[in-house]
């Protein structure tokens, strides 16, 4: 494995930190975003700048750790976007990484370098981080299943932050067995019961017009799920732009919370896009929009979590369609950005846990997600894993 070609995919390869311990993932190999603390090495968080003006970590990530402990070995640290901050995956200060299935498309960001690694099989599985997607997406673009977990269900201690109040430690692995195996190791002991309720969130498919993916997904679903009663149902309270713009406005406020001070002082390089986004960050006050931005979260995520309960299941597309092509327009590109957001926006504002699921039946993968109630992580998995073996 560790003789495969990672595309792009590793920052610091070649760590190889044995396991600590046994338990459920002997014999795997995985990889970590390079956001995680790892003793003795500098997390570069995609910024080379970053990695100047920070120490060496003195222990691991709590991840990192119970991961090793549970028989995984670490490879090696993966190429982020700047700060976590985009969402295509490709970073200035690094080589491009190449989605394995579609290599003219973007791999999906800000945890890329985790999805080739996966996809391309130098590793069996990686973590990453999730904020407004960056999971999902590259999940989705490398044809993978990943993990969105609910939101405080996994330590970020240790953890480069982007957006606290949406940050979480996600993962991904070519096989829904093996993604539920690091759930075993990462989230809490819960009661499982099972989905009763199953939802096909109107809205949410409203953002897809491409007759060819729409059918790739409804044809998956035919032969996944057809022993399923699917309710169509709407989302309580705000429509997918509403919540795009709720997010927008509160991570845009909590990263520059996060890293502005540190920018200030340093004046790091980043791609236009990027320092387009800390540039707008900066302007964030907790001013009118702002706390219209903070009610509409509070009562979206109450009425939500208390509809889907523990036995509801929501049924969405991951993204807009396959993973975009390096030469796409740029009003293209901002198109498939926008309407991937009102997709992601809808667990990221909740704190929902979501899983992706690829669908490999055409040259570019797509996404089928489900999300579930707060703290169903295990139960979501379990699903999953029975569902799609």
């Amino acid at each position: 494995m560790d003789g495969q070609d990672s595309l792009g995919a590793f920052v610091t390869d070649g760590l190889n930190l044995a396991p600590l311990g046994n338990g459920v993932l002997n014999g795997t190999v995985f990889a970590a975003k390079d956001v995680f603390a790892v003793q003795g090495h500098v997390a570069s968080a995609g910024q080379p700048l970053w990695a100047s003006t920070h120490p060496a970590a003195e222990v691991h990530a709590p991840v990192i750790k119970s991961l090793l402990e549970s028989g995984a070995r670490l490879r090696g640290m993966t190429v982020t976007d700047e700060l976590m901050y985009s969402l295509k995956g490709d970073n200035i200060h690094y080589p491009p990484t190449i989605n394995p299935r579609v290599p003219d498309a973007y791999s999906g960001g800000s945890s890329s370098g985790s999805a080739v690694a996966t996809a391309s099989e130098a590793v069996d599985f990686a973590i990453g981080t999730d904020t407004g997607g960056s999971v999902r997406i590259p999940s989705s673009y490398c044809g993978l299943f990943g993990i969105r977990p609910s939101h405080g269900a996994v330590s970020l201690e240790g953890v480069v932050p982007l957006a606290p109040s949406f940050d979480t430690v996600g993962w991904m692995a070519r096989s829904a067995e093996l993604l539920e195996r690091v759930g075993s190791c990462l989230l809490p002991e819960t009661v499982s019961a099972s989905f009763q309720h199953f939802y096909q969130l109107n809205e949410a498919w409203a953002q897809i017009d491409h007759p060819s993916v729409l059918q790739l997904l409804r044809t998956f679903i035919k032969k996944h799920l057809s022993d399923l009663k699917i309710e169509p149902t709407q989302l309580p309270l705000a429509k997918p732009a509403e919540l795009a713009e709720t997010f927008r406005v509160l991570q845009g406020y909590e990263a520059w919370q996060s890293h502005g001070l540190w920018i200030e002082q340093n004046h790091p390089h980043f791609a236009s896009d990027v320092g387009g986004r800390f540039e707008a960050a900066s302007k964030m006050k907790k001013n009118k929009a702002y706390q219209q931005a903070a009610a509409t979260k509070q009562q979206f995520t109450e009425k939500i979590r208390a509809f889907l309960g523990s036995d509801g299941l929501l049924i969405v597309p991951t993204t807009y369609g396959p993973a975009p092509k390096r030469s796409a327009e740029a009003e293209e590109s901002d198109k498939v950005r926008a309407r991937t957001m009102r997709l992601t926006c809808i667990a990221g504002v909740s704190g929902l846990p979501q899983v992706t699921v690829p669908i490999l039946e055409s040259a570019a993968p797509i996404g089928l997600s489900f999300i579930s109630g707060y703290g169903t992580d295990r139960q979501l998995l379990a699903f999953v894993r029975n569902v799609f073996v």
